[in-house]
């Protein structure tokens, strides 16, 4: 049986990541121009290498510093264009968004306290790790059974990756939200699974960053 592939790439640095903001869906703006940079370092590492094979199938979010990584990787990827679902968005920050960090901590965190329950959801409208986990990770289930045996790429976020560890490779939810706090910008993180067993290839690649 052909293994089913899969590739999580994380966007570039974004300018609300820069400015240290929570962005969703009305505050991204997109990348900086180290972004990308970082993206465009990654694509031409994947055309000269040819490391992804033929890609079937494409999908990023919503949020534009997402969408434009697929834009610049499109080269590498066999031109295809990317199907972008809130399904695979970072998690939603509800009423913080736009907020800076330091912001959002000193109005819904407790002096002291990090956000890393997976039910918790201490911003109104916002969601708990186990939301995101949950929604991201029923989206990656579905994608690998309608595209089994073929290379699925998906242009995400930390979250999204941190997920792809929850959905396949089982592994407790506060420990994959200490993987999303780690994830580079612009890095590989690479998956293979044949009936539904899966084996991490690799995580937070990015040697093509070296130089930048």
């Amino acid at each position: 049986m052909t293994s089913t592939r899969v590739f999580v790439i994380r966007h570039g640095e974004s300018q609300a990541q820069a400015a240290q903001i929570l962005s969703g869906h009305d505050t991204c703006t997109g990348l900086t121009d180290l972004g990308r940079a970082q993206v465009g370092a990654l694509n031409a590492r994947l055309v000269r290498t040819g490391e992804l094979g033929a890609v079937d199938v494409v999908y990023t979010s919503v949020l534009p510093r997402a969408q434009e990584t697929a834009a610049i990787l499109a080269p590498a990827l066999g031109g295809l264009g990317a199907h972008a679902e809130c399904a695979w968005c970072e998690i939603h920050a509800g009423a913080a968004e736009g907020m800076r960090y330091e912001e959002m901590r000193a109005k819904y965190l407790p002096e002291g306290v990090q956000l890393r329950g997976a039910y918790d959801r201490p911003i109104p409208e916002g969601e708990s790790w186990a939301d995101l986990y949950t929604r991201v990770g029923t989206r990656l289930q579905r994608a690998v059974a309608e595209h089994e045996g073929e290379t699925v790429v998906v242009a995400g976020h930390g979250g999204t990756i941190g997920a792809s560890f929850v959905a396949f490779g089982h592994l407790p939810m506060p420990q994959a939200t200490d993987i999303v706090h780690t994830v580079q910008n612009a890095s590989i993180t690479e998956w293979m699974g044949t009936d539904g067993h899966w084996r991490l290839v690799r995580f937070n690649d990015a040697a093509h960053l070296h130089d930048l």
